[in-house]
């Protein structure tokens, strides 16, 4: 969760700030400072910086520059479903989630089982860019604002906890199955 938690900060922090004070174009610009923040001090310790932390990033300085530039709400408001689609096409490339699990589920989980939850979160990530799009248009932006930090953010937790409860379950059965029986 840490690596997780990690490449959608300045996500995270967008969202809390929103939700605070209410204020979009502050939000953005907090948001924004804390990705490039990010960035700089995870190069100052020397580790890489993966594809989804550049991409998270860049999209946070481009499309929070274009939002303080314009201060257009519809783009403001149309503004996550691009991120959520460059998610989704970033979560597309193969074994991508690998980063973010431990190694004992890494070696007892079957690869296609990580690598189909991952293209299930590619594809979850596309249906809220489709979904924040129609909400966006045709919603005031308090509704927007709920959707985006309640819906969409909801909707992650969900499908995080019931791919948690899988991969745990599989993982159990996997190592109880390795395990010698031991007969009296």
């Amino acid at each position: 969760m840490r690596e997780l938690f990690d490449d959608l900060l300045a996500t995270i922090v967008f969202f809390i700030i929103f939700a605070l004070i209410g204020n979009i174009f502050i939000a953005t610009g907090v948001g924004m400072a804390v990705g490039v923040a990010q960035l700089f001090w995870t190069r100052y310790k020397g580790k890489k910086i993966e594809p989804l932390q550049w991409m998270g990033v860049g999209l946070v300085i481009v499309f929070g520059g274009l939002t303080l530039f314009t201060h257009d709400s519809r783009f403001i408001m149309v503004k996550p479903s691009i991120i959520h689609f460059a998610i989704g096409f970033i979560m597309l490339r193969k074994g991508w989630m690998e980063r973010y699990m431990p190694p004992v589920a890494i070696e007892n989980l079957p690869g296609s089982l990580i690598v189909g939850w991952g293209y299930g979160w590619a594809g979850l990530m596309f249906v809220l860019g489709v979904s924040n799009i129609v909400v966006a248009l045709t919603c005031s932006p308090v509704v927007w604002g709920w959707f985006l930090s309640v819906g969409a953010i909801g909707a992650k937790l969900v499908f995080f906890g019931v791919q948690y409860v899988i991969f745990r379950m599989t993982v159990v059965r996997r190592m109880r199955a390795s395990q010698p029986v031991v007969s009296g």
